[in-house]
Parts: structure tokens; sequence; C-alpha cells
């Protein structure tokens, strides 16, 4: 639980808060998910928002568009309630870490950071402030992953031997800096591990070891210098249990969608495959999704921890555990080794 929370006064004015809309700040249109989600907020009621873009994407539509971040802090004349942080990974800890100082809450990007000393950093200071930090992993609100758990939870599979999963897509196009590796912190690898990462999280636990390998075989012309396009991580788990990740970028670029995520698991009692995108209509090159919209979940269950002024999944600890992941994958390709997780 928070302490006094940070919606525009004190303690005292729980009932008039909770009555306005929340004043909510997105913080850049550099991600390819910040036009869904503004427009997602922007149609809400209990949403008072206003969008910063700095880097002059243009391709975001809310009724309020400011041309840099101070314009959007300064917006509201009590500051922000919260924040969506949709920047490059490279500028996520300086986002947030501001807002934590302002005593704002926050929603940020996967991956929360490019190296486990910026996650921790932010981790820490929203605690110290009080404020809700979470993690944007919209697929931990698809039903068929909540199928999985309760499958690996309740016993359904026995004991858990295995799994498999892939997270594959395009190499992102007109956002340059997915492949420039001061901005996103590697390639394929960081992009298309992180949201399996954090399933196999809440199935599993923290893995013991992480090994990956990687390569520049399909797009190399289109990616930066250094950022793989392909990989392939594996984890190690203390009873045994091995888990891998196909977090390539090998979707054709006339695909009709961007790529997807499947999981399959091996126990004692029984397997079980999920695709946490498989509610659509599909065929002759056209790609029609139904049901859930993970994103509405997502930014539902962060309006619900803002309102409440008490952390919800996925949290900023399991983005800091990813980003634990990555690193020991990326030191893993470094040395041909198999990394233990303790050591990262």
């Amino acid at each position: 639980m928070l302490t006094a929370n940070q919606l525009g006064g004190d303690a005292r004015n729980d009932g008039a808060r909770a009555a306005r809309p929340l004043r909510i700040a997105l913080m850049s249109c550099a991600h390819t998910h910040a036009a869904g989600y503004a427009g997602l907020l922007d149609a809400r009621e209990d949403v008072d928002l206003v969008v910063a873009d700095p880097d002059g994407f243009g391709d975001v539509r809310a009724r309020r568009v400011v041309g840099s971040y101070q314009e959007a802090w300064d917006y509201y004349a009590e500051g922000p309630d919260a924040i969506v942080v949709t920047s490059a990974n490279a500028h996520h800890r300086d986002l947030v870490l501001e807002a934590a100082r302002r005593g704002v809450h926050v929603l940020c990007e996967k991956p929360l950071a490019t190296t486990v000393a910026d996650a921790e950093s932010m981790v820490a200071a929203c605690q110290e402030a009080g404020v809700v930090l979470m993690t944007a992993f919209p697929v931990h609100f698809s039903p068929q992953v909540a199928v999985l758990r309760d499958a690996v939870h309740g016993g359904t599979l026995g004991t858990v031997m295995g799994l498999t999963g892939t997270n594959n897509g395009m190499l992102p196009g007109g956002r340059d800096w997915f492949t420039d590796v001061d901005l996103s912190g590697g390639g394929a690898l960081v992009d298309h591990t992180v949201h399996i990462a954090q399933i196999l999280d809440s199935l599993l636990g923290e893995p013991e070891t992480v090994h990956a390998v990687t390569n520049r075989i399909l797009y190399a012309d289109r990616a930066g210098e250094g950022a793989e396009t392909g990989g392939l991580v594996t984890f190690t788990y203390p009873d045994g249990t091995i888990t891998t990740i196909d977090c390539s970028w090998s979707q054709p670029a006339d695909a009709p969608t961007w790529g997807g995520l499947r999981l399959q698991a091996l126990g004692t009692g029984g397997q079980l495959e999920i695709d946490a995108f498989a509610e659509r209509v599909e065929g002759f090159g056209q790609w029609h999704p139904y049901g859930a919209d993970l994103d509405a979940l997502l930014l539902d269950a962060f309006v619900g921890a803002v309102r409440a002024g008490k952390s919800a999944e996925p949290t900023g600890e399991v983005g800091l555990r990813t980003v634990r992941v990555v690193a020991a994958a990326q030191e893993s390709v470094r040395t041909g080794q198999a990394v233990a997780l303790t050591s990262v």
C-alpha cells in the first residue's frame, strides 16, 4: 500500500480525487504502442490526457499534443497524476526518476531499462516515493495466457518439465531507434525476449541460468550496427525445468500483422499450447483480431492501481527481473557460456 497518494492534494481529498478524471501525460510518441495507448486513454471519460511528442513523430492522434516533456509536466496546474512512458528505451530511466521525484505514478514500456543498474534505480526511486510503477506487458492480460497460468499453477499438467516460447515479429519500421543499440539496448534479443520472460516469471519464477545465441541473417541490411535480428534464449531452473524463447525478427515485411506470441508447456500429466492472439480471423493476406483488447486491459489495470494507490501486475519489480534476464542473455552471447542470473 502506498503512502498518501499523489492524485493532487492529501489523503483528506480522497473523495474529490476519485470523482475527477485522472491527469495523465503520455511521454513520447517514439514507441509503436504510443498511438494505441493514446487513443484508448483519450477516449476515456475518467482520464484527462496530454501527449508529449518531443521527437516530432506526429502520428499519435489525441486532443492535446505538446512539443516537449516540460510542456507536458507543466500542462496541468497541479501536475499530472500519472505518466505513460513510451520513449526510446534508453530514455525510460530519466523520465521515471523525474516522475518519482514529483510523486507521479508510472506505466513504463518494456523493457523497463537498457541496463540492470538503471532498472534497479527506477524501482528503488518509485518505492521510496510511494508511487505505482507498472511495466507495460499487455500480453500478461491475454485470456490464453491466463489459461496457461491456471493449468501450471493448478497442477493440470502435472510436473512441468519444459516450455517453449515464440515471440516473432517484423523488424520495426518507421522507428529506427529500435535497431540503434545506444537507444534500444540491443536488437531482437531485447525487443522480443521480455514479453515471454514476464510470462515465464509468473509461471516458474526466476531461472537459475541463461544461455543465448543470436545472428544477423534476416534484415541485416536494415538493422543498426551490433543489433541482432535473430535469437534463441534458454533458461534453466533450479529443479531442472528448461524453457526456450525464440525472439527473432523473422516475419516477412508483407505479413498481415506484426507477429505473434505462442507458448507450449510439457508436463508429466499432459501438454498445452496457447496462442496469445488466437482470437482472430485470417486468410488471403489479412488478419482481423477480435475479443479482448490487451492494451485496454493493461490501461484499466494501471488506472485502477493509481486510483487505489497500490501496485498491480505487471509491476516494476517484474520489469526489473526481465531486464536481468536480458542482461544475462547478452553476457551469454558475448562469452558463449551459460550465465548464472545471480552474477548479473
